[in-house]
């Protein structure tokens, strides 16, 4: 049988009219499709409905036709078990492992016979090590014997990767939900280096310790400069805009992003006196929006939307700890369902899970001393858990505010973009668009996926938040005009790859750059040259199409 095409609408509308009464005999698998995996579907998911107001079975695997509960939320979120995932393989069983036994040999008495001298003087092996008849109290002696290491070897388990537990929560995490401000006065960042002066006293005594170059202290000196700007910038009554934009176009540190960002983006007011008050009352906003929604349970839901949801949710970030965990997959399903019908020109599409996945990171590193990738939100207080779902709702919807047609009937602003790209890239890099061109790859075919997801799928979330830094200094148009530049240099950067390959090398190679192991530098060295397109095109666009 011939495999069926994709839809050619790969977004889902609401019918405001139907009051979220799509009858389910109308989903086809066709409208579930994503390029990832156009195989899968809704009844291969296993959701656990963590934060739930009450105790919810869990659904038999059998049961493809039952209904889930809808997620909720509740006081006891200790849960920390991992949702299932389309994407994610369990690790090798221990069986697969040579075993230790088979490397050691076996004992007797408490002693181990490892060699012993010959007369001859030679090293051999006794002939009672290998029978296993060794008498302790008969041993030659010139044997060499050691003490029974069975105990510490013999059977010993591959330890796992240790994990951040409960211990990396802040022990004022309730009191930066209520105030962000204290972000500021963090000693040391947000790993803590509560110890730094006393190791660096101990390796400056040490002997073989060299001292740090001259380049190493202008690099340490520029960056403890640029925090103390941030902090005297952040701590005004009422924060200056421009400068801040000003110092977040380089970066913004770590621990001041889950302050800056929401600022950047009008989520908080300037004003210092006015935050606490905005906080409380757009976070009670987003609470009465989730009871609202989810006051009917599944029957009032949009089943259409809402059985997208459950497909895309699993498969957000593969790999990422993070957001294997139920408590983190059920905050991103009450985020996207909540803004889908909040939206109904547009409704929820295929993309805008992984958009919400940097403010859901930024916000989570404020409250942890650890890596975001590695926890499970579960440990986090609940206040503080629903603190951090409210504000990444809010800061997603101011972001998409700018770049909605992106994502409506037909995606006018992701085919306008594209087209404006070709244009672009056809100006800057001529020899590179007439070999795409050659080939017959149209740039619709990658740059699609690039504009609807910002390139999140070609680059890491790290890698994502630092150029997101940038693109909210730029402004609020940056998503798609700046974005234009960056995606165009983007491409260009493998110009001389590319004009070597043919069609099918060239569809593989962008759809797998090699960019696992970018850092900050490889992304401010694309932001420099998006920069420098943008000035010079940005103002020239009766230039884009050739004469």
């Amino acid at each position: 049988m011939a495999a069926r095409p994709p839809p050619t609408r790969p977004h889902i509308n609401l019918n405001p009219s139907s009051h979220f009464s799509y009858p389910t005999n109308e989903w086809g698998e066709d409208d579930a499709w994503d390029s990832a995996s156009d195989s899968e579907s809704a009844s291969n998911s296993q959701s656990a409905w963590g934060r739930s107001l009450q105790t919810t079975p869990s659904r038999p695997s059998g049961a493809a036709s039952a209904p889930k509960p809808v997620p909720r939320r509740s006081q006891n979120s200790s849960s920390s078990t991992l949702a299932f995932s389309y994407t994610h393989v369990s690790a090798p069983s221990p069986g697969s492992y040579p075993s230790h036994t088979d490397l050691i040999p076996p004992t007797k008495n408490g002693w181990t016979i490892v060699q012993k001298t010959n007369g001859d003087g030679s090293l051999g092996v006794d002939d009672k090590t290998e029978s296993h008849e060794v008498e302790p109290d008969h041993e030659g002696d010139n044997d060499m014997v050691f003490e029974d290491l069975e105990s510490e070897f013999v059977d010993m388990p591959v330890l796992p990767k240790s994990r951040p537990n409960a211990a990396c929560v802040r022990l004022d995490a309730v009191e930066i939900a209520n105030d962000p401000l204290r972000l500021l006065r963090r000693p040391g960042g947000r790993h803590g280096r509560a110890g730094s002066s006393s190791s660096q006293r101990s390796r400056s005594s040490s002997p073989h310790y060299d001292k740090p170059s001259e380049k190493l202290k202008r690099e340490q000196s520029f960056k403890n400069n640029r925090r103390h700007k941030f902090i005297e910038c952040l701590s005004r009554e009422d924060v200056d805009m421009s400068e801040l934009r000003k110092l977040a176009w380089s970066g913004i540190p770590d621990d001041f992003r889950p302050l800056a960002w929401p600022l950047l983006l009008g989520y908080l007011p300037l004003p210092m006196r006015l935050r606490s008050s905005t906080l409380d009352r757009k976070r009670g906003e987003y609470q009465s929006l989730v009871d609202l929604t989810f006051a009917k349970g599944r029957d009032g839901l949009d089943q259409q939307i809402w059985h997208q949801i459950e497909i895309d949710v699993p498969r957000t970030r593969p790999g990422v700890e993070l957001w294997m965990h139920s408590s983190t997959q059920r905050c991103l399903e009450r985020i996207l369902y909540v803004w889908a019908i909040r939206h109904p020109a547009s409704g929820y599409v295929q993309g805008i899970n992984d958009l919400a996945t940097p403010f859901f990171e930024v916000f989570l590193s404020a409250y942890v001393d650890a890596d975001p990738e590695d926890i499970d939100p579960s440990i986090l207080p609940p206040p503080v858990l629903a603190a951090i779902e409210a504000d990444s709702f809010w800061c997603l919807s101011r972001l998409l505010d700018g770049i909605q047609d992106n994502y409506i009937t037909a995606q006018p602003g992701i085919q306008r973009s594209v087209k404006r790209m070709a244009e672009l890239v056809g100006r800057i890099d001529a020899p590179l668009s007439e070999h795409l061109a050659a080939q017959g790859v149209e740039f619709m075919q990658f740059a699609f996926r690039w504009m609807n997801c910002l390139l999140m799928r070609e680059i890491s979330v790290k890698n994502t938040v630092r150029m997101w830094d940038t693109y909210l200094a730029e402004g609020p148009d940056a998503f798609s005009q700046f974005h234009l530049y960056v995606c165009s240099a983007f491409l260009v950067r493998w110009s001389d790859k590319l004009r070597e390959m043919d069609f099918q090398g060239i569809i593989m190679f962008l759809q797998s750059l090699p960019t696992q192991d970018w850092t900050d530098h490889e992304i401010e060295m694309l932001l420099s040259q998006a920069f420098v397109l943008n000035s010079i095109w940005h103002n020239a666009q009766s230039h884009f199409t050739k004469k």
